[in-house]
């Protein structure tokens, strides 16, 4: 349902975006034709170089602007200004259209004399570091012989007395170990028989639980996906066609995606609770004939042992005193030749840093004539048409050069009678209504590019200057 209701909320929306569209293009194209013709009115309205209103097209005399303004195009504008001319003349507006020369600003590219910072090479003093040998004193450590007076040991023979064991006959009293024969108790180990009480085991037969798997039905529920038709009420609108008839639909049908449960059997495995028989190990009381160990008292055979009173002649350690040669340590005088440490002063060679006149090449400012571009004022003559309206219907006679007394005060001009003449101006010339838009030949007043720069020389030929 939600699929539906956003498909359905999006083509009202696309409906609705085309009705408007539709409604808004003939309003646009109207104000848009008005635009334009009220357009073209002021622009014809504007004249350049006079105050008085300029007269009225009818729809079928508007001309394009773009035909007979454009920058890029040649047109001969006189003989169209003429025939519009005779054109209105017949009808209600008395005028006519007559040439004026004006004089127009302009900028020519010219040439004048600057200066330029360059770099020139000069040699400058200065004063560079030098290592100089030299000699300079130092002190050398060297041996020298010498007597020192020093005490050796030297060993003395002497006599020093000693003690020295010698052995002296003499009896001892001593006691012997001698052995006796004697009786003596003692246990002698016999068995006897007992009987004892013992535990056997033995195997019962018992009935033990167990789970046996088997396999038991169940049902289980599934979806599947099908199609059926559900109907659309009310009416429905389908759109125009190119003539305008709307369509519409009643009752309309529609497939929908539903999901049918279905019941499905399928095998599960289970458990079930059996009785298995089994083994079981249970004691048993029993007697059982055994023998024990008993201890009998019984008389044996020994050995006594016994001391016995002895005399023995032994050897008694005793001392007596004697010499014996030793050595002693005494210390003698003696003298023993040594080396002893002396400076003695050498000249050793050794580098001094002197300051020494030397001679550099190095770059500083200086001024360069050259000649850059620069733009000048300059007035060019300019010829425009310009409506004049005659009470009198009829033109006034032909003469050139005439420009109106307040244009050439301001502009501080005076006309030049040599180019007031229709026909020295250019036939490449394109008239044009606005002074700012007019183009007299332009391959003579195209502006120059602007110059390259001169790059800087420099001489690389320098010497050290003689000393």
């Amino acid at each position: 349902m939600r699929c539906r209701w956003s498909l359905v909320i999006t083509l009202a929306v696309y409906l609705h975006f085309a009705l408007v569209a539709a409604k808004a293009i003939q309003p646009f194209s109207q104000q848009e034709s008005a635009a334009k013709q009220t357009q073209t009115q002021q622009i014809a309205d504007k004249k350049v170089g006079y105050d008085y209103p300029a007269p009225h097209y009818d729809e079928h005399h508007v001309v394009d602007e773009h035909a007979h303004y454009d920058e890029h195009h040649v047109v001969d504008e006189h003989a169209h200004h003429d025939e519009h001319h005779h054109d209105h003349h017949e009808h209600h507006d008395p005028g006519y259209w007559k040439k004026k020369l004006i004089w127009k600003k302009d900028w020519k590219k010219i040439w004048k004399p600057s200066k330029k910072q360059i770099w020139k090479p000069e040699w400058k003093k200065y004063h560079k570091p030098v290592w100089v040998q030299i000699s300079v004193p130092a002190w050398k450590e060297i041996q020298v012989p010498d007597w020192k007076k020093i005490w050796k040991p030297v060993w003395k023979e002497i006599k020093v007395p000693a003690w020295k064991e010698i052995q002296v006959a003499d009896w001892k009293k001593i006691w012997k170990p001698v052995w006796k024969p004697i009786k003596v108790p003692a246990w002698k180990e016999i068995q006897v028989p007992d009987w004892k009480k013992v535990w056997k085991p033995v195997w019962k037969e018992i009935q033990v639980p167990a789970w046996k798997e088997i396999q038991v039905p169940v049902w289980k529920k599934h979806f599947v996906p099908e199609w059926i038709k559900v109907g659309i009420p009310g009416e429905h609108y389908h759109g125009k066609d190119q003539h305008g008839w709307e369509y519409t639909s009643h009752d309309l049908w529609k497939k929908k995606l539903i999901w049918k449960p279905v019941w499905k059997k399928y095998w599960k495995t289970d458990k079930k609770q059996i009785w298995v028989p089994s083994k079981k190990l249970v004691w048993k009381e029993e007697q059982k004939q055994i023998w024990r160990t008993e201890k009998k008292q019984i008389w044996v055979d020994d050995k006594k042992l016994i001391w016995k009173e002895a005399w023995k002649q032994i050897w008694r350690t005793e001392k007596k005193q004697i010499w014996v040669a030793d050595k002693k340590l005494e210390w003698k005088e003696a003298w023993k030749q040594v080396w002893k440490s002396v400076k003695k002063q050498i000249w050793v060679p050794d580098k001094k840093l002197e300051w020494k006149d030397a001679w550099k090449q190095i770059w500083v400012p200086a001024w360069k004539q050259i000649w850059v571009p620069a733009w000048k004022q300059i007035w060019r003559p300019v010829w425009i048409s310009e409506w004049f309206p005659t009470p009198d219907h009829h033109h006034p006679p032909e003469h050139g050069g005439w420009d109106r007394k307040d244009n050439a005060a301001k502009s501080g001009v005076q006309p030049v009678q040599s180019l007031a003449q229709p026909q020295t101006v250019a036939t490449n010339t394109v008239w044009k209504r606005s002074p700012d838009t007019s183009i007299t030949n332009p391959g003579i007043y195209a502006p120059t590019p602007a110059p390259v720069p001169i790059e800087q020389t420099k001489n690389t030929n320098w010497q050290f200057p003689a000393t």
